[in-house]
């Protein structure tokens, strides 16, 4: 759909998108926890998004906290252990919710497990009802099932929204033959089928994520969240990061 950028009237190729970043992003250099000098530079290009008149969905991993498949390789079970990776993207929303709404952006925090002390329960239709009043939504504790990734759940939500697309913010440029930081002479993909990537067993999403984008034909848009003013260039439609489609 092609809508008007808010604040400048230029032509925006999506008008409602659903981010997908993990939350090892949000720890920036420690690895662990928060660096909040990174968050702020990532939430300056979430809210100069939103201020476009975009409507915009989000689902943080949880990985700067505790992943659900290292602790089930360390011998907990896994159903526990995906729960507390679940918990973790619950305080990864709330702390970005924190920095967004300092810089004046309407939130809400919405879970597949229900914790309404804390934030609202997932309702489809009152999550597009925060999208037609402004708000941008972020989507916390996956799908609420164990076994399934927060990749996963970024693609379902996206459905169920009727995003136009899925922008997956990574530390590197796109899709490749291979880990560009491992292997320098790994191939970028401009574009890339979704057949491909499973043919090739890319490691963009796992493979229930990329089965369900297929089959629902959602676009995907893989780019380096570190790079200023991405997201912006690619919700205008410019050619950033991969396309997978």
């Amino acid at each position: 759909m092609l809508t008007q950028d808010a604040a400048e009237g230029k032509p925006l190729r999506f008008s409602r998108i659903l981010l997908k970043i993990s939350g090892e992003a949000l720890a920036g250099d420690r690895g662990v926890g928060f660096d909040f000098d990174r968050i702020g530079f990532f939430a300056d290009q979430i809210v100069e998004v939103a201020r476009m008149g975009v409507q915009l969905g989000l689902v943080i991993g949880g990985g700067n906290i505790v992943r659900g498949t290292q602790l089930s390789q360390m011998g907990m079970d896994r159903v526990g252990a995906d729960y507390m990776g679940m918990l973790g993207t619950v305080i990864n929303a709330m702390a970005l919710q924190d920095v967004l709404e300092k810089k004046g952006l309407d939130t809400r925090v919405m879970t597949a497990i229900r914790m309404e002390e804390l934030a609202e329960p997932y309702i489809r239709r009152r999550a597009l009802r925060h999208f037609e009043k402004g708000r941008t939504v972020i989507f916390a504790a996956g799908t609420g099932n164990p076994y399934f990734s927060t990749d996963t759940a970024a693609v379902l939500r996206a459905i169920q929204m009727k995003a136009d697309v899925i922008i997956k913010a990574t530390s590197v440029d796109g899709v490749y033959s291979a880990d560009p930081k491992k292997d320098p002479n790994a191939t970028f993909y401009e574009t890339i089928s979704y057949r491909d990537v499973m043919l090739e067993e890319l490691r963009v999403m796992d493979q229930t994520a990329i089965t369900l984008s297929k089959e629902n034909q959602l676009p995907l848009i893989v780019l380096n969240l570190h790079s200023p003013g991405a997201i912006v260039r690619a919700v205008r439609g410019e050619r950033v990061g991969t396309l997978v489609s």
